[in-house]
């Protein structure tokens, strides 16, 4: 299974830079998920200045430039892992070598087939045979 390690940070915490000392603990968490072949992907998201928000309003989209003051939690970045379960994810995420206050929601991938009541046996072949091919472009 496939689970997404999504790191939260506040509109504050953006304003504070890590150190060294956290990039290189981070550089041992990203290797030990790496030399155990749970690492599928990861990254660090820019800040809330630099992004924008998309809502849809009867079909029509509406662009907000960030910041979002409004905004209490932010995704700050994400770990994707190949895990057994939501256990072992979880186990997984215990060891990231945060401390002051930062926060990980873990949420499983949803597979097509998890859609199977709604979608065509073809149209999960080709989300399928898509995410394969995804998969092989950045391998």
């Amino acid at each position: 299974m496939r689970y997404m390690v999504i790191v939260k940070s506040t509109p504050d915490g953006y304003d504070v830079p890590p150190t060294r000392e956290m990039f290189e603990a981070m550089d041992r968490y990203n290797q030990s998920l790496r030399d155990a072949g749970v690492l599928l992907a990861l990254d660090g998201l820019a800040g809330p200045r630099e992004g924008a928000r998309i809502t849809f309003s009867n079909g029509k989209p509406h662009v907000t430039d960030g910041p979002f003051a409004e905004a209490k939690e932010l995704v700050a970045g994400f770990w994707i892992l190949q895990v057994r379960d939501k256990e072992e994810a979880i186990e997984w995420a215990k060891r990231i070598p945060f401390s002051n206050g930062e926060s990980v929601e873990i949420r499983r991938v949803s597979e097509a087939s998890d859609f199977a009541d709604v979608m065509s046996p073809e149209a999960i072949a080709r989300e399928d045979a898509m995410r394969a091919e995804l998969s092989r472009k950045s391998n």
